[in-house]
């Protein structure tokens, strides 16, 4: 296996890593400040569409999607150091229309949906236009077991009916967001993994209620968010049901495969801007007489960070040729290992890096805080460590039963 960039990758890698530095890098700080600043931070700020406009003249626009036409049309493993890189900067997937959970529901509409569901909702999120959500957590169940669902997406005659409550549905806050994917119990006689329906909700459909935004660890997230959603007695034709009743556990297997590879590279890239500015702060803060990168272990604990990221990128890149060579069900062991080593390693890099900036760390004069938390919610974002570590070893022991 050869996870040497392809000539269009590395072409598009260098084009992104320029845009970022030429034209996001300088006014990201500007950016967030005057956010914070506002009283009302769900807005869109003008410099978010102006860089959107210019990344897209750049060809810089939703590379993740493998149509040639409409995307990248790159591999997984081609589209996996362009994704790496967007982790270093907090807007650059919204920049590039690649950010999350759009970039996800963008893959179900293409891959699942019908022609008048792409017509309607495919085409403006391609465009940038909308956005989008995804409600598949509950508040009242364990949801790391998502067969416990109790949301319920009942067919009534013509019409589908929604009841339920979702939380931590990333960008229901987002002022464009536009189009909810639910997902709820259609059949609670069917085989458990053809239970569950997932359904496109338009976010002003009577009965959609948006009960509170969650902060992540006092943060709010702005202007995406993460929302509690209810949903009561809400009707939608049948045509919003995606691909049909029962098909949810299907589409959200291929939903969450290459979902993860994007995560976990963005996170191998927030590392590596983490060990840049630890790097940076060893060498120009002094105590005691001495450069902090000569005093308490801090060299190895760099040296350490430097594996660590090295190791988590070869194995994410392997994830990612698997589903490329195989698919995405032949690669569940490879995805859940990188969904349990990427995040944990990203939070103790940024951690040491933390570390090495006193107080400074903890405030958000640098990005490590917010890097932090957002290395800390994916442990538990798309499946808890403990539920990837049962399905690794679950596959590895049957290699071994008789």
């Amino acid at each position: 296996m050869d996870f040497a960039p392809s000539a269009r990758s590395q072409e598009l890698l260098d084009r992104a890593r320029r845009f970022l530095n030429e034209e996001v890098a300088p006014v990201e700080a500007d950016y967030h400040r005057e956010l914070a600043a506002r009283e009302d931070r769900w807005v869109v700020l003008p410099i978010i569409d102006t860089l959107k406009a210019k990344a897209r003249e750049a060809g810089l626009w939703n590379l993740f999607l493998p149509d040639p036409v409409l995307g990248g049309g790159l591999s997984v493993v081609e589209y996996a150091p362009i994704a790496e890189l967007t982790g270093r900067s907090v807007i650059a997937p919204e920049l590039f229309n690649c950010n999350a959970p759009d970039s996800g529901n963008m893959e179900v509409l293409y891959h699942f949906g019908s022609d008048a569901q792409k017509a309607r909702w495919l085409t403006p999120l391609l465009a940038g236009e909308i956005r989008s959500a995804f409600c598949m957590t509950e508040p009242d169940v364990a949801s790391s077991d998502a067969t416990n669902m109790q949301a319920t997406a009942v067919v009534d005659g013509d019409q589908v009916v929604l009841n339920g409550r979702k939380w931590w549905s990333t960008g229901v806050g987002h002022p464009r967001c536009e189009v909810l994917i639910f997902m709820g119990l259609t059949d609670p006689t069917a085989h458990r993994h053809m239970r569950h329906s997932m359904v496109l909700v338009p976010r002003d459909t009577p009965g959609v209620k948006v009960e509170r935004l969650l902060p992540a660890m006092g943060r709010l997230d702005e202007p995406y968010g993460h929302g509690e959603v209810s949903f009561t007695d809400v009707r939608l034709p049948l045509d919003h049901f995606i691909a049909g009743p029962g098909m949810g556990f299907l589409i959200a297997q291929g939903r969450l495969g290459p979902g993860r590879i994007h995560h976990c590279m963005r996170l191998i890239g927030l590392a590596e801007h983490a060990l840049e500015l630890a790097c940076r702060r060893s060498l120009q803060r002094t105590a005691f007489g001495k450069p902090l990168a000569n005093l308490g272990g801090n060299r190895e604990r760099i040296a350490d960070a430097r594996i660590a990221i090295e190791q988590a990128r070869l194995l994410v890149l392997h994830a990612a040729w698997k589903i490329d060579r195989f698919g995405v069900m032949d690669a569940m062991s490879e995805i859940s290992q990188i969904k349990v080593a990427v995040p944990s390693m990203a939070q103790r890099v940024v951690d040491m890096a933390m570390q090495l900036h006193g107080g400074a760390g903890l405030s958000d004069d640098v990005p490590l805080a917010m890097a932090w938390t957002a290395a800390r919610a994916l442990r538990l974002a798309d499946g808890p460590d403990e539920v990837h570590r049962g399905l690794i070893a679950r596959q590895e022991l049957r290699r071994y039963s008789t």
